[in-house]
């Protein structure tokens, strides 16, 4: 299935919605956010051809069906770069300031490299940059406060060490320590 939205002075953001019965896994996939490299906002000139390119993939366990809401949140952060200016890399926390879908206890997502045995960067001919596929994992507030103060490697050893399934759309947030 596919989703679109359309963001004034842009082209629109595909979100290509994948359901696998088999593994019970929702997997989203925005198109267009690479449709131009991304530009550092600071950057006298923006290169039309050399920079960045970036899609995000989120992946949520189905385990109610309002979690397919999220693609508008994910059209949102794939717009980022061409309405705010900003370069998705990872480590970058996106917050939406509000529900990612309706429900949901999370507020932002942050960042990673794509399993590599999911989507490997997408080769484009020279002189651009391949395409890198970036994971969007949904984290809480709590968790969003926690990478601010200690960083994104932070959290994911606290997830690792609880061993949470940030896949799990009902999952609760980590629990941190002190931020010391």
């Amino acid at each position: 299935m596919t989703a679109s939205r359309t963001f004034l002075g842009l082209e629109p953001v595909d979100v290509l919605l994948f359901g696998h019965a088999s593994d019970g896994l929702l997997r989203l996939v925005s198109v267009g956010c690479s449709r131009h490299p991304m530009t550092d906002p600071t950057a006298a000139l923006a290169d039309p051809v050399r920079g960045p390119r970036a899609e995000l993939v989120l992946t949520l366990r189905m385990a109610h069906p309002s979690v397919t809401e999220v693609w508008k949140t994910l059209a949102v952060f794939a717009a980022a770069p061409a309405v705010e200016g900003v370069v998705l890399t990872a480590d970058a926390l996106l917050d939406a300031g509000e529900p990612l879908w309706p429900g949901a206890p999370f507020t932002a997502v942050l960042l990673g490299a794509s399993d590599p045995d999911d989507l490997d960067d997408l080769p484009l001919p020279d002189p651009m940059d391949p395409v890198q596929f970036l994971a969007a994992v949904p984290v809480t507030a709590t968790e969003a406060a926690w990478v601010r103060l200690r960083g994104a490697d932070a959290l994911r050893d606290a997830w690792a060490e609880a061993d949470i399934d940030v896949r799990d759309p009902t999952r609760t947030a980590a629990s941190l320590g002190p931020a010391g």
